[in-house]
Parts: C-alpha cells; structure tokens; sequence
C-alpha cells in the first residue's frame, strides 16, 4: 500500500466519525420546541420530588416517634417476618424492630446487620416491615386488653369475698 492510499483510507475514516449522522428515515424528528417541553416537564417533576421527599421524611418521623410511644408501653422488640424482606435479604434468619426504628437482621451465616429504617435509602423496606409490624401491633393491643379484662375480673372476684369477710368483722365487733 502506498502512503497516498493510507491517507486517503485515514480521511474517509475520521470523516465518517465526524460526520453529523442523519436520522433513520421512519423516525420523526425532534423539535428544539419539544426538547424544552419535555426539559420543563422534567424541572417541574423535580420541584415535586422534592417537596414530597420533604412531606416523607416528616411523616416518617412521626411515625417512629408514635412508633416508639406504643413499643414502650407494650415490647421491646417486634418479631418481623423474614418472608417480608426484599430478596436480597433471602438468607435471614430472624429480624427484629426495636422501638427506634432500627431492623435488627440475624443471618443464617450467623452475620449482624443494624439497619436504619428511618433512612431515605430504606423506605421501602420500611414499607415492607410496617406492613408486617401493624397487624401485630393489633394483636398486641387485644392482648393487652384481654390481660387487663381479666386481672379486672379476678380483682373484682376477690375484693368482694375480702369485703364480705370484712363485713362480717365489723357486724361481729
């Protein structure tokens, strides 16, 4: 080969690499107009994310701080079911929710994991816990009602026998 034909061979080359490429023929072209609506539209969903980010995290802390009134008064800690969890967690062996908000994971490999529920990183597995937490918390609460019912009824059983008796005493005195 000639130095000519490999000039020529490195022009046609780089031309073909600069050269502005033409749209496919079925395709319809964009217009500027376009590009700019669809631009606006993207600015506009952005604002809105980010208002909404905002309205997430102050409902998220409430909900760990109501979250933590009602763990207090009832457990330290609620079981999770490990079927809940993303797949990415398939090899838990127990998880666990304390009452500020942190997922307690026990690998079956014997591996800790602390992870924060509170982090915007972790809503949705936040969704997936409070999915599994509130029907618990149901039962927590008829459980501490029927608790309750029943020291009431045997409270109530027992004070009267203790006041008949002490009735006695006293008509006898």
């Amino acid at each position: 080969m000639s130095q000519e034909t490999n000039i020529v061979e490195k022009a046609a080359v780089e031309q073909s690499y600069t050269a502005t490429p033409s749209p496919p023929a079925n395709k319809e072209q964009i217009t500027l107009q376009e590009l700019i609506d669809a631009l606006n539209a993207v600015a506009d969903d952005v604002g809105q994310i980010s208002e909404l980010t905002s309205e997430e995290a102050l409902l998220v802390s409430e909900f760990f701080a109501s979250l933590l009134k009602l763990m207090q008064s009832w457990v330290p800690a609620i079981s999770i079911s490990p079927s809940v969890l993303p797949p990415e967690m398939a090899n838990v062996a127990q998880a666990n929710v304390d009452p500020t908000g942190h997922l307690a994971l026990l690998f079956r490999d014997g591996r800790f994991k602390l992870i924060d529920l509170s982090d915007p990183k972790n809503r949705d597995l936040l969704i997936a816990v409070i999915g599994d937490i509130v029907p618990k918390f149901k039962q927590f609460s008829a459980s501490q009602k029927r608790k309750i019912e029943n020291r009431i009824q045997f409270l109530s059983q027992i004070t009267k026998e203790i006041q008949r008796i002490a009735s006695v005493i006293s008509q006898g005195t």
